[in-house]
């Protein structure tokens, strides 16, 4: 078994050794072995970590995680039954990671502003690293993103207008997240009830198979349909803007053509 200090398995783990203590708190995950002044953590106690970041991630509270992880432990395995294993081992978000230093995030994005580095953990795109305040180290959960910002701030668009863009869109994208899970939900339960539990294998394999096809289907469908809707909207505004700068030239000849011309002179008298 891999031992850990506190300090080595909340990194191992992807938080901070606060958010391990604040979990030890609650019983979410077990008391370390002392030795002497030492506390020595194991292969279960980083297990458990993964597995309460990932429920945070996907929305779960608190009050949820810990009433899941007592569910489990009286053998209702309800991870097991439901599928969840699989749904939070393997996140619906493939995107790229980095481990960078402060300074190098403040580089890439032009900025040390602590509310826009705010906004950017608000969305997800980031997360700091250990318990320094200001933070030394950052996580980048997503790469892609991050090289998107830089590219469009290079060419003048300020950080603040990228990050009002991504709140927009984070607002949508959520609509459009509800709609699919919400209808997910309503098949599982179509002719059973909401909260329904598989009691059997072959409900367990049922459920199991559903999850992995909704996951698929919808990452599909959801990327496919935005691409639809980008192509759509972006012909529309593109006839729009091309239409408004059409009536600007259009203006600016009938202002040319109403202007009074130069006077001629007079014939003077002989």
């Amino acid at each position: 078994m891999t031992e850990y200090r506190i300090d080595d398995l909340a990194r191992a783990a992807g938080t901070t050794t606060r958010n391990v203590r604040g979990y030890q708190d609650r019983g979410l995950i077990p008391r370390p072995v002392r030795r002497g002044r030492v506390a020595i953590y194991g292969d279960e106690h980083l297990a458990k970590l993964r597995v309460i970041n990932d429920l945070l991630a996907r929305g779960f509270t608190m009050t949820h995680i810990g009433d899941f992880f007592k569910r489990v432990q009286t053998g209702d395995d309800i991870a097991e039954s439901l599928g969840l294993r699989e749904v939070v081992s393997q996140p619906w978000s493939q995107t790229a990671t980095d481990t960078v230093s402060a300074s190098d995030l403040h580089a890439k994005l032009n900025t040390s502003d602590p509310q826009l580095l705010g906004q950017l953990q608000e969305f997800g795109l980031v997360e700091p690293i250990g318990d320094d305040d200001p933070p030394a180290q950052y996580r980048i959960n997503d790469v892609e993103s991050i090289d998107a910002y830089q590219r469009l701030m290079q060419i003048g668009i300020p950080l603040p207008y990228i990050l009002g863009m991504q709140r927009q869109l984070d607002e949508d994208m959520l609509r459009a997240a509800k709609t699919l899970i919400s209808a997910g939900r309503r098949a599982i339960t179509e002719g059973r009830f909401d909260g329904w539990i598989p009691e059997s294998g072959a409900e367990s394999d049922w459920a199991s198979s559903f999850l992995g096809a909704l996951r698929s289907t919808g990452r599909v469908a959801a990327h496919n349909t935005l691409y639809r809707a980008l192509d759509r909207e972006l012909a529309r505004q593109v006839d729009d803007y091309l239409a408004v700068a059409r009536e600007r030239r259009e203006q600016r000849r009938d202002q040319s053509d109403d202007a009074p011309g130069p006077e001629t002179a007079q014939p003077g008298v002989g």
